[in-house]
């Protein structure tokens, strides 16, 4: 199938869903960390089910659907640190309702590694959904509480794509073999966040602004505000101006689309999916931060250049803070925190 074809890297995952988009079944389960291409795989299979030539990837169907504008894919996500029940009886709700244009829709559910709560409101209908519904659930890992729910489930399994893959795909695309080599070595197997550091000439520099720090802490407070109020200036900056430059080539694509073809652009539904991206546009630069950070501390212990039980004691904050990010947290705030227990390095 045509749609599955760009899943990079997910050639086991991708042969599976070709075969499940034959003779598809209630409910599916796509676990991996993230980056590793589930929301694309999971648009391309919504394509593929709905697609009346099988998944070409060119028809009308597959193009609405691959862009994120086709009403009978229904992509739900999470409005706080947890999927919280009411947003689970809103799912419900979605489940009942029929199909816009043809016999199937399908709901994409994002994060349902957090669902904490949520989980017995919708056991039910994941287990025995309307027969026009299928489901896409979407997680990192499977928690106690997904347990259930993914018993009900086909699950498909995804893996972080491994760094030369990412440089081999980055170079086909026409970045420069340096450039793609040092954004693959940041991207922590994503290959979206690989091809948009891969057009941001700032990466290098932020990246070392980070080793920067344990040489800048000193104890104090006010070394500790000024450095966490320069990284969150560099997290809120970082990789904007590729991501706001991609947006307007969509929107720009879609509205000629719309011209051509008398479609109707949803500017809500675009404008809310280009905040979700900028808002984990800015996770994932503080998850590289930290890790790179991370990295600093772990260099010190191999080359003995700092004192060993503070920093073992400073990798695992920053272990711990890199969990924290699940909860949505005050980014400065956790900044503060984090640097307030760090030492410094010489």
């Amino acid at each position: 199938m045509a749609v599955l074809e760009g899943l990079i890297g997910q050639e086991v995952a991708a042969g599976r869903l070709a075969a499940a988009a034959l003779t598809p079944v209630h409910a599916y389960l796509f676990v991996g960390p993230p980056g590793s291409g589930k929301r694309d795989a999971a648009r391309a299979f919504a394509a593929a089910l709905l697609c009346p030539n099988g998944g070409d990837g060119t028809c009308d169907v597959c193009t609405r659907v691959l862009h994120g504008v086709h009403p009978d894919v229904v992509v739900v996500e999470r409005t706080g640190p947890y999927i919280t029940v009411d947003q689970a009886r809103e799912i419900v709700r979605l489940a009942m309702r029929s199909p816009n244009e043809g016999h199937r829709k399908v709901l994409v559910l994002t994060d349902f590694h957090l669902v904490k709560e949520a989980a017995p409101t919708l056991l039910k209908v994941i287990e025995e959904p309307p027969e026009s519904t299928v489901f896409v659930v979407l997680a990192d890992h499977v928690p106690v509480e997904l347990e259930t729910i993914a018993s009900r489930c086909v699950q498909i399994d995804f893996r972080a794509i491994d760094r030369e893959q990412l440089v081999q795909t980055l170079v086909a695309e026409g970045v420069e073999r340096a450039a793609a080599e040092e954004a693959a070595d940041a991207a922590g197997g994503r290959l979206d966040r690989a091809r948009l550091l891969a057009s941001d000439p700032d990466l290098a520099a932020r990246r070392q602004a980070w080793r920067d720090v344990p040489r800048r802490l000193d104890g104090t407070g006010a070394a500790v505000a000024v450095v966490a109020a320069e990284l969150a200036q560099l997290i809120s900056a970082a990789g904007v101006e590729p991501l706001h430059a991609r947006h307007a080539a969509e929107l720009e694509a879609l509205e000629e689309r719309a011209s051509r073809y008398g479609d109707r652009v949803n500017r809500k539904q675009v404008d809310e999916q280009h905040r979700r991206e900028l808002r984990r546009l800015r996770m994932d630069e503080l998850r590289f931060g930290l890790a790179t950070l991370q990295q600093a501390y772990r260099d010190a212990l191999v080359a003995g250049s700092g004192p060993t039980a503070q920093c073992l004691a400073a990798v695992d904050a920053i272990v711990e803070a890199a969990e924290a990010l699940e909860r949505n947290p005050n980014e400065t705030l956790l900044l503060q925190a984090l640097l307030l227990k760090l030492p410094n390095l010489q």
